[in-house]
């Protein structure tokens, strides 16, 4: 007993001096993300546009119409993937949850592709309901085939049966693009990146991440029992089937959201609850609040990246994220094809 209270008085410590870490990492990381680009800026230019801001100054609009809201959508979109992922790995005890993994970012995509051709001039609210709304129903289409397929409770089920509606939903997105000439337009959510984002998405958006993002972390204790097993949980006094309807609401927030604002990024819900797992050890109620903060690092060094390594043109933020995720995603597939979960 005695053993068990130091383990995880050690690992609460770890918990704190790396979130202390990682909340200084995310600041330094922001602040560099408004100052480069297509065309850098010095600090003095970043400090004087908050402390003395000029109209006509440009170096201020860039600043604070583009930069800004873009550093802030980044950590938003990252906190809200990797929590959603920690979510989704902590229920369903499958260590390759990730909501691009699993359908939802393709039936968000497949509903907004949908929206922007039957609403035309549909505006950010609707958009955002309509992702919402594509999430949920990628997700229930997901469990559904899932459960069709034989192999009992092996991770790569909830893959294989994401991989199917991802592929599908993808195909009947582009074909709308493509037949009703709006390509252009779903281009941008489907190759996933921040820098559209503006402040009026963020005032839509970013309440609905941040009070996602906080009642995870307030279910992280029943998370935490639940990936014991249902007996456990139902022997401690854990309403399961409430747990699992919460969290389910609380991801399909997440992801839709996160869609709304930048579109399909996928790995970084599967890769940072590993990682603050690794950290901090299995108990949710650590690993979902570790996971906001550096699934926020995560997009926001990525983003600095896609403007940076060719400027002006931008690699897309999708893209580089993957670039990291698939070997992660190689690994822990292999590392589980015995079919044992976390």
């Amino acid at each position: 007993m005695k053993t068990v209270k130091q383990s995880s008085k050690s690992r609460l410590q770890i918990f704190v001096l790396v979130m202390i870490g990682s909340l200084l990492v995310l600041g330094g990381a922001m602040l560099l993300s408004i100052m480069t680009g297509a065309a850098n800026l010095s600090m003095q230019a970043v400090i004087d546009s908050f402390l003395s801001f000029e109209q006509g100054n440009s170096s201020h609009l860039l600043v604070r119409d583009m930069r800004v809201p873009r550093a802030i959508s980044g950590a938003l979109i990252g906190a809200a993937l990797a929590v959603a992922g920690a979510l989704m790995q902590g229920m369903t005890k499958n260590p390759l949850a990730d909501s691009g993994l699993v359908g939802l970012s393709a039936g968000a995509g497949l509903f907004l592709a949908i929206s922007l051709v039957i609403l035309n001039g549909m505006s950010y609210s609707g958009i955002v309901v309509m992702t919402f709304l594509g999430a949920a129903f990628g997700a229930g289409c997901v469990h559904i085939i899932s459960t069709l397929i034989p192999g009992g409770n092996h991770p790569m089920k909830l893959v294989l049966a994401g991989a199917t509606v991802s592929t599908l939903f993808s195909a009947i997105s582009q074909a709308i693009a493509i037949y009703t000439n709006t390509s252009q337009n779903i281009m941008f959510w489907t190759m996933g990146n921040v820098s559209g984002t503006n402040w009026k998405q963020l005032k839509i958006g970013g309440p609905i991440i941040v009070i996602s993002v906080l009642l995870g972390i307030a279910l992280s204790r029943r998370i935490s029992i639940l990936h014991m097993g249902d007996e456990i949980a139902k022997g401690i006094g854990v309403n399961t089937k409430r747990t699992r309807i919460i969290a389910t609401i609380l991801v399909v927030l997440l992801s839709g959201t996160s869609f709304a604002l930048c579109g399909s990024i996928t790995f970084v819900g599967m890769m940072i609850p590993h990682f603050a797992r690794f950290l901090v050890g299995p108990d949710y109620r650590l690993i979902i609040p570790l996971s906001a903060v550096e699934g926020a690092v995560l997009v926001v060094l990525a983003d600095i990246l896609s403007k940076t390594l060719n400027p002006p043109a931008e690699i897309p933020l999708g893209a580089l994220i993957s670039v990291i995720g698939v070997p992660i995603f190689l690994y822990y597939a292999r590392k589980d094809k015995g079919g044992k979960n976390q």
